[in-house]
Formats: structure tokens, sequence, C-alpha cells
């Protein structure tokens, strides 16, 4: 896993020391990404950075990597995990070519000058990546299908910059911070527009999507979307074959040349995920090891609410005993939390203020605690879109349509922003319109297969939206905090041949016992304690320890004492000094999410200056 970036100046010759100062700061910006090595090639008007964390042949995988040809160069800067690159080097090496190296980067770069655009149909991994082939005078980004690894560009007047996280953008000085309304929007709700990056004039490669920039301009081509196909399967056979493409995701998602580990909750995904790599390292005589998050005195004072019936670490020791796996508890207090340099280096590796408060704060801490252990580890994130696990795929509501099915009860269980933000404000944003606009433009994008009933259908439209849309909030999170600490995770149920077959398997076998992720559960039933294989659905875990609250309030009473910060332009001071001045106790998120959200914004505004348009 890597940072890279880059410019590309049709206009100019960026050979020069001014350029070649300006590429190095975007790639320091990537260093966090990449600690074990750097790099940088200029080639007239192509300048490529690169950052790298070292996963695979650790001697041999430097970047960028560039192949001669008779032609002219071919130059790459890669980040990301090619779980298939054993059989593409053997197929390579039988159409002639020869490998220096034993690194999946070289299989990328070999695969272009063979297939080109055709290679990332051919990929199964987690990257984004750039090329510049000298040959043509194009830049080609390229990102995988889910976008699980991210990816950014910003047009300028004779080529464009780019770069794994808008930082890499924005330190260079043909970049604008202007945030306009349509950022803020995106900031302000939850609806994740394709493309969109809040910066004005940013842009995301959109996952399955390429890019491609010369002379004439710039093009986007979709090489993988979501389709719909028959599913022919009887229910054994599709448990059966969920558990066959389990096994094989497991097992190349393990391999590493560094030590891996796997992140366990407690839930179905990720005790299922640990318990299937706990057998395959065990075939070679190997232990998984294990981290789980969990918060002091939280088991002992745990108060059951709509979205968490039960604290998670009875289950997460439950599947270390039974899957027989090295495990490691990773307890936090309040006061690491609440600590405002922790919400200064979460909101750097965001880029942005995102509200999620000590759900942020307490992955960063997590994954800081287990990168002192490990360069790999393996995730259960995604397993939710993908078997429709979470509450609002049972909620009649959210199934009825209208709007983006999380956001139907997302103010209740998690707060809504529209209690803290400037009246003015939201009057001239309009959230209401806005998500209503992207959620019609959302659903259009759901072919209906001919015969399918209602309901099934409204299912689709809910699992597409998810896996379109809702994944990738949650995916972006995940890299962010996890590539600040220098720590790759990977995400089996992000694999697009799963991902595939569950979303087109009717809700009806989904969900055939009426609970949620049937199909999983039933896959992977041998290898999971019975405790939690009757476990009920609960989310990332939250703090409930009400000194965490209380050291919120005392930070937005300091933030009160400075009238004229600029935060209260965006925030309104009443709604803000009445949670500050409350005695009632902040245990729940929804109860603190205002504060959180005003303390964001106002350390967004101070670190990153960002020039705020909201007309």
């Amino acid at each position: 896993m890597c940072g890279i970036t880059g410019w590309i100046s049709f206009d100019r010759d960026l050979r020069t020391p001014q350029a070649r100062e300006q590429l190095d700061a975007m790639t320091r910006t990537m260093a966090c990404r990449g600690p074990d090595d750097h790099g940088t090639h200029v080639e007239g008007p192509a300048a490529l950075g690169h950052r790298r964390l070292a996963i695979i042949d650790l001697p041999g995988g430097r970047q960028p990597m560039t192949v001669t040809t008779p032609d002219g160069s071919v130059t790459l800067v890669y980040s990301g995990e090619t779980y298939n690159h054993v059989e593409l080097r053997a197929e390579l090496a039988a159409l002639g070519h020869r490998f220096t190296t034993s690194s999946d980067t070289e299989v990328v770069l070999r695969g272009w000058l063979a297939w080109g655009a055709d290679l990332p149909r051919r990929l199964n991994g987690m990257y984004a990546f750039a090329v510049w082939d000298a040959r043509e005078q194009r830049l080609t980004l390229v990102r995988d299908r889910m976008g699980v690894k991210p990816l950014y560009w910003y047009e300028t007047p004779d080529g464009i910059l780019f770069g794994s996280e808008p930082k890499a953008v924005l330190a260079h000085p043909l970049s604008s911070r202007r945030v306009a309304a349509d950022g803020l929007r995106e900031l302000f709700t939850m609806v994740k527009t394709p493309g969109h990056a809040v910066w004005d004039g940013m842009r995301e490669v959109e996952p399955g999507t390429l890019v491609t920039v010369d002379r004439t301009g710039n093009r986007t081509h979709t090489y993988w979307t979501l389709e719909n196909r028959q599913h022919e399967d009887g229910r054994d056979a599709t448990i059966g074959h969920v558990r066959e493409l389990l096994e094989d995701i497991v097992a190349r998602q393990l391999i590493a040349d560094v030590p891996r580990c796997t992140l366990l909750s407690g839930g179905l995904d990720s005790s299922a995920m640990t318990a299937l790599a706990a057998r395959r390292l065990a075939r070679h005589g190997e232990s998984v090891r294990s981290f789980a998050v969990d918060f002091a005195g939280l088991s002992e004072n745990f108060v059951a609410d709509e979205l968490r019936g039960t604290p998670d670490t009875p289950f997460v020791h439950d599947v270390a005993r039974s899957a027989g796996t090295d495990h490691r508890d990773i307890v936090l207090d309040s006061g690491a939390l609440a600590d405002p340099a922790l919400r200064a280096r979460v909101l750097r590796a965001r880029d942005l203020p995102t509200g999620f408060g000590d759900m942020d704060a307490s992955l960063h801490l997590l994954f800081e605690a287990v990168r002192r252990h490990s360069t790999v580890a393996l995730s259960g994130e995604s397993a939710d879109e993908v078997f429709g696990g979470y509450l609002q795929f049972f909620d009649e509501e959210a199934r009825a349509g209208g709007t983006f099915p999380w956001l139907v009860r997302l103010g209740d269980r998690f707060g809504s922003d529209s209690d803290v933000l400037a009246p003015s404000l939201l009057a001239r944003l309009d959230l209401d319109t806005y998500t209503r606009d992207a959620y019609a433009g959302a659903v259009r994008e759901v072919a209906r297969p001919q015969g399918e009933d209602d309901f099934e259908y409204r299912m689709r439209i809910m699992s597409y939206l998810h896996l379109t849309r809702f994944v990738r909030v949650l995916l972006d999170r995940k890299d962010r905090a996890s590539m600040a600490v220098g720590l790759e995770v990977r995400v089996p149920f992000c694999d697009h041949r799963l991902v595939e077959y569950v979303y087109n398997t009717p809700w009806a076998l989904k969900s055939f016992d009426g609970r949620e992720k049937s199909l999983l559960r039933e896959a992977t039933a041998d290898v999971l304690p019975r405790s939690v294989y009757d476990r009920v659905k609960s989310p990332y875990p939250a703090t409930q320890d009400p000194a965490y609250g209380q050291a919120l309030r005392v930070q937005a009473v300091d933030l009160l004492a400075k009238p004229s910060h600029e935060v209260f332009e965006l925030v309104d001071r009443d709604a803000v000094t009445s949670l500050a001045r409350s005695t009632a106790p902040l245990t729940h998120q929804a109860a603190r999410r205002g504060l959180e959200r005003t303390l964001d914004l106002a350390l967004w505004l101070d670190l990153y200056h960002p020039e705020i348009d909201p007309d």
C-alpha cells in the first residue's frame, strides 16, 4: 500500500528545480501512506511521485517503476494490492515478458504494456494507479471496482494534478482551496455523490473507472459497474458458492511478506473472516493475530440502546478462543478520545470535518496500536452492504423509498447537523432538495430486470444504493484512518466476484430465515461460535463514558470564547452555547453530534483555511 501523486503540464518542461520542488512537496504529503521509501520520476511534461509501504517483494518493488520500449518509456505509480498477480505473472511470462522483481507492481506495469486499458478488467484487488505513457504523451488514472483505494484529480489549464488524497493536490499552488455550495452540501449530507470531492475543481476518480489525459483533454471510461444477472442457484447452492468464494478470497488476501492480522469485533462479518483466516493459516502451522477495540469500563457499565444490544468484548473473546487466535484487546479511555491533538491527527488524515467524532478517534487509536504489531490487517468492512445487514434493510419506511435508506433514522440514531448549523446557511444550501435530487439520480441508475416483482426491485435498489454510495463513505474512512499510520487494511467482502454474485441473489434468499445476512451466517456457520451465530447486528462501538461528553463541552466553551472565529459563520452560536452549557449527560452519539461537528469544523478552518463560498 502506498501514496501516489503527480502533475502533468503539457505546456512546460517539469524538469526545472521549481517544478521538482513542487512535486516533492506533493509527495511529502503522502509520507504517512508510505513510510518505507519514496521516489519521483520527471520526464518532460510529466512528474510522478510515490511513497511506499512495502508489503510484497520488500527490496524489489521500488517506484516509480519504468519500462523502456523501442518507442519510448512507460512509467507507473501504484497504490494497492493485486491478489491475482501470480496468475497474471504466469500469463504475461507466456507472452514473452521477463520480470526483474517479484512485486505485483511490475505485474501491473507489464500488464499495461500487454493489454493497455483492458488490464483493469483482469485485476482482482484494491488499487489506484497512474500510468504515464511517453510514447503517446498520455496519462491514465485507474481506480478499483469498489473504490477501496482513493484517487483524486484536479484539472489545470494545460493538464492535471492528481493524488491519493486531497492534501497531495492541495499542496500544489495551481489548486484552489475554495469550497462552494455543493461542496458544503456534500459535507452536511450523507449522499456521497460519485466523483464529488468537496473541494471546488477537484474530482474523485470514480470506482471502476479510467481517466485518460493527453494534449486534447481528458476522457472518462467506466470498465466496471454493478450489472443485473440472472441468479440460477437454489439456497444450498448459493450458500455453498458464497463459502467457496470466501475461502478463495481470504486465502488470496492473506498473502504478504510482512506481519498480518485481523480486526475482530465479535460480529458476524469479522468473526467469519477471522475464523476462515485462522483455518487457512493453521494448514501451514501458523496462527492468526487478532485485535479488537474496547473502551475502559464499557463492558461493566454497558447500557443497551436501539443500535447496540450487547457489548462486543464477550463475543470477541468467544471467537478468539474458538479460532485459536493470538488476540489482543486495545482498550481506550475517554481522555485519549477527547484529546484535541488526536482530533487534529484525525482531521489531517481525512482532509475534511466528517463529524464521526469518537468513532473516528477510536478507529485511529486502534490502527495506531495494531501498526505496532502488524503491517497488514483484514477487516470485515462492507459485509453489511453486500449481504444486507443494516437495520434499514428491514425498516418498512426505509424500504418504501423517497430518500437514501440510511438517512431515514440517521438523525435519531447519530444526531443531525441541522441542529447546530446556522439557519441562514441551511436556507442557502437547501439540503433537503440536494438530497432528494441525489437520491432520484441514483435510483435512475438501477435497471429493473424483466419479471422482477415490486418488492425484489425495491430491495435491489436498496442494495445498489448501499454498494455505490454508503459503502464508499466507510471505505474512505477506513483507508484514511489506516494509511495515516502506515497500516494496510484489506477488505475481503469487497471482492468484486462476491459483490456481483450476492447483488444478484434475490432478497428472499439473502434473508431466507428472516434475519440479516442469512447467506453469510449459513455459509460460515461451521466456523462460528454459537454465541456469534445467534448475535444480532451491532455497529462499530462508541464510548458511553460521560467524561468524553464533558470534555467536548469544555472544548466548546473555549471555542465560544473566540466570538470572531470563522466557524460561527457556519454554525449557530446559540445552539452551540446551549449544548455546551447543558448538564444533560452526553453518553449517546446523537446527543453529542452537534458539539463534535462544531469542533471539527473549527479545527478544519484553522488547519486548512478553506475559502468558503456558500452562494
